[in-house]
């Protein structure tokens, strides 16, 4: 017996292990040659003239005699689309000695590997194992299918089998091999996959040079994502998108539009595409930069990406999170096909912005749209369950939320319950919202006690928030911020001691507090504010600008609520401390350097406090202007002397 016959013979075997072994053709589903539209047994594939009669449920593939050709099989297997007719092709490779055809196993293990309607990981690695002498290109398509699956790690362990047959890889295999690692955040084997690369020759590979990249963005090593960068030798558009994902995954968005403008100067011969104003867009929504914004929309609309359903999408967003909701409904108005990341994307706007009603709305609107009816996901749920919240919609959002699982099929997640919680703790229903954390299926995480926290602080629930911080401390998930909102507990109720006593604690184990910083961008240029700044230019004329409002204001009624100062001074002392916050600076510059009656916009990194939310909702009144700002969690829209949070905040 040569040895080729022996692999084959072993070969069959393993079809027979999967029930699959060509003498047994006939009874499990139809044979792969068939002549007068009959299936043939495991003796007809020699001799495919001899009639078979037996009736089968599955039609049985019809090809002639000369069809067994390689090129009629190859084209059989690129219209394979049913499981029974797979396997009856496998059978035949391994019958007719096609195994050792290198095409023919490429384009089967193709076939098991990445086409949705048969892909099989599990199916492909045996078949994979069949062969005789398996080359690169079969293990770059196992390899690069592992790559966008669940289990990355499979394919990391292929490359590893692949290098130890002693095979050579080339620069395919290593591209999907940093995939893998890209999937997994697994910076480790990128490393050596890295040396690798070096020690093969590979290292002016631009697309290798791009996923690399990549791979040490994902992993937060933005440095030594900028050092490949450079080291590209010819950078196409992918590698400039890499590096404006690279910008927003390291909290670098004024980056990342400094890039699109690069791009635009056509000083590298790389113009934006749709993927890059994509991108582009998340930065200027994540630096409330609407101007910015609205210059890349006009890119998009001359550049014919217009139509695109994600670029609008991106859109929504965009307008909604920079607070010009009217342009976002005018996107979403102008979508010829809404599909349920439009309508999460304009619920969620519509939530964040305080239009908690409309949101509902919103939301009963997409299920009533006949046969464009949109089923609503887990994002849109979370989406109108924050609008509740956020208005005090409580009867709605528990209607809501019972319906998502019985009438939907949605299963609650955090995110869903989070919601609840908040909606449950703004309120005053505490006690429900811890019950409700305390019975939930999934294990509470350290934002849904964050949660339940805040909204101690704004009822002053003393013993609940220290429960709170307890359970946050079992986590290890407690922040510096979990103990600032305990400390205002403490300061509301006056309990100086318990304050003391933590503030003391603090400065032992070194905790450092977020300081609170507040951005205003004007004519494309981003203006940053920490409190008592004295880093801008202008600082002068702000400072002057500033006693000038808080004048105007004390005239108008205002007085300073000390609540927010966390020591223990006097009334007079407390207002002093309190009328440096870095939104009154950015809301005075804004004044200086805009014409009267023009919006005002402004983002904080934290929660505004009830002093600087007062000091702007009587500004929008005595200067007539409409003031936008976005803190941590949500919109506030002061317009003549009044906030659209209605106090609900």
């Amino acid at each position: 017996m040569t040895a080729i016959s022996r692999s084959l013979r072993s070969n069959c075997a393993h079809l027979q292990h999967h029930n699959i072994s060509s003498t047994r053709l006939t009874s499990t589903f139809p044979s792969l040659f068939t002549t007068n539209q009959t299936s043939l047994d495991h003796s007809q594939i020699q001799n495919p003239l001899k009639p078979h009669d037996h009736q089968h449920q599955t039609k049985p593939i019809i090809i002639s005699y000369a069809q067994t050709r390689k090129d009629s099989l190859l084209s059989l297997i690129k219209s394979c689309s049913h499981k029974s007719h797979l396997l009856q092709i496998h059978a035949h490779i391994l019958q007719t000695s096609l195994i050792l055809d290198s095409s023919i196993c490429f384009h089967f293990l193709s076939l098991l590997s990445l086409s949705p309607p048969l892909k099989n990981l599990t199916y492909s690695r045996h078949f994979l194992t069949q062969i005789p002498k398996p080359n690169a290109i079969h293990y770059n398509t196992l390899i690069r299918a592992y790559s966008t699956s669940d289990s990355p790690e499979q394919g990391i362990q292929l490359y590893r089998n692949f290098r130890r047959r002693g095979l050579r890889c080339n620069s395919l295999s290593f591209f999907f091999v940093i995939q893998c690692c890209v999937k997994m955040k697994c910076l480790s084997v990128g490393i050596q996959v890295q040396t690798r690369i070096v020690r093969d020759g590979h290292q002016s590979d631009s697309r290798l040079l791009t996923a690399l990249m990549n791979l040490y963005s994902i992993c937060g090593k933005y440095h030594d994502a900028c050092k490949v960068f450079d080291e590209i030798p010819q950078r196409d558009t992918v590698a400039w998108n890499v590096l404006i994902s690279c910008f927003l995954h390291n909290s670098r968005s004024r980056d990342a539009l400094g890039v699109f403008d690069v791009m635009l100067s056509g000083s590298y011969g790389c113009e934006p595409d749709d993927v890059t104003c994509s991108l582009t867009l998340q930065a200027c929504a994540n630096m409330n930069a609407l101007e910015f914004g609205e210059r890349v929309h006009r890119y998009i609309e001359d550049h014919g990406y217009g139509g695109a359903s994600n670029l609008c999408n991106a859109l929504i967003t965009m307008y909604s999170r920079c607070g010009c909701l009217d342009k976002a409904y005018e996107v979403f108005k102008g979508m010829r096909g809404r599909n349920v990341v439009s309508w999460s994307a304009m619920i969620s706007g519509l939530a964040v912005n305080g239009y908690g009603r409309d949101a509902v709305e919103a939301f009963c609107e997409m299920q009533r749209m006949g046969v464009y009816r949109v089923l609503p996901d887990e994002q849109t749920f979370t989406g109108v369950l924050s609008a509740c919240s956020h208005c005090g919609l409580v009867d709605e959002a528990m209607d809501i939320f019972e319906r998502m699982s019985k009438e939907f099929g949605v299963v609650p997640n955090i995110h869903h319950y989070g919601c609840i919680v908040d909606l449950l703790g703004r309120a005053g229903q505490l006690d429900q919202a811890y019950q409700l954390i305390m019975s939930m299926d999934i294990k509470p995480d350290s934002k849904i006690w964050r949660t339940l926290l805040g909204a101690c602080r704004i009822h002053n629930y003393e013993t609940l928030g220290e429960r709170v911080v307890d359970h946050l401390i079992e986590l290890k998930a407690q922040e510096a911020g979990d103990y600032v909102l305990l400390m205002n507990i403490y300061s509301t109720a006056k309990n100086w001691e318990k304050l003391t006593e933590l503030r003391k604690f603090m400065k032992e184990k070194a905790i450092q507090t977020t300081p609170g910083c507040s951005t205003i961008v004007l004519n494309g240029t981003v203006h940053e504010f920490l409190v008592d700044d004295v880093l801008h230019p202008r600082k002068d004329k702000i400072y002057r600008m500033l006693d000038e409002i808080n004048s105007q204001l004390k005239i108008a009624g205002y007085v300073a609520d000390v609540s927010s100062e966390l020591h223990n001074l006097g009334a007079a002392e407390k207002g002093y401390a309190l009328s440096y916050h870095s939104e009154k600076l950015a809301i005075a510059f804004g004044v200086l350097a805009t014409p009267p009656g023009m919006t005002i916009r402004v983002a904080k990194n934290l929660r505004t406090c009830v002093d600087c939310h007062n000091f702007a909702m009587i500004l929008s009144g005595v200067y007539n202007r409409t003031i936008i700002v976005r803190d941590r969690s949500r919109f506030h829209h002061f317009r003549e002397g009044r906030c659209s949070c209605n106090g609900y905040w």
